[in-house]
């Protein structure tokens, strides 16, 4: 397990994070917990309560609907976030393609955590947005 100094060092060099200074990386060390998954391992299951928003630190996950892979995400990218906003199961299940360690941030959290901190909401709608315009590109 790293250590608090460990992540923030890490999360530093991430676009979501890019905005915060030496204290809110810190805070965000803290505050998220670091788990591990084996690899195929599910973390997510569609249809099925999502638990909270995860970093990749390291490893690779598929994002899979429906058995179909949509989209491989891997160190600095994030998941679980739209289950948590909508408060609606996940849309796809999200499996460990490699053994995978990231940083969670309970469901309950996520709210004050982007409302505290504005840019990282920020960078993270510009993830969304950038999905999204993948996503359009897929049904043209």
């Amino acid at each position: 397990m790293a250590s608090p100094d460990e992540i923030a060092d890490t999360i530093a060099g991430f676009s979501l994070f890019a905005d915060l200074p030496a204290a809110g990386l810190a805070e965000v060390a803290h505050e998220f917990e670091e788990v591990w998954f084996a690899e195929g391992e599910r973390i997510l299951r569609q249809g099925l309560t999502g638990s909270g928003f995860y970093v990749i630190l390291d490893g690779e996950c598929s994002i899979q609907i429906d058995g179909v892979e949509r989209a491989v995400l891997g160190r600095g990218d994030f998941f679980g976030e739209v289950s948590i906003l909508l408060g609606e199961p996940p849309i796809a299940d999200v499996v460990a393609t490699r053994a995978v360690r990231c940083i969670q941030l309970p469901g309950p959290k996520v709210e004050g955590f982007l409302v505290d901190h504005p840019r990282v909401m920020y960078r993270m709608l510009q993830a969304l947005a950038r999905r999204f315009r993948t996503v359009n590109r897929w049904r043209s």
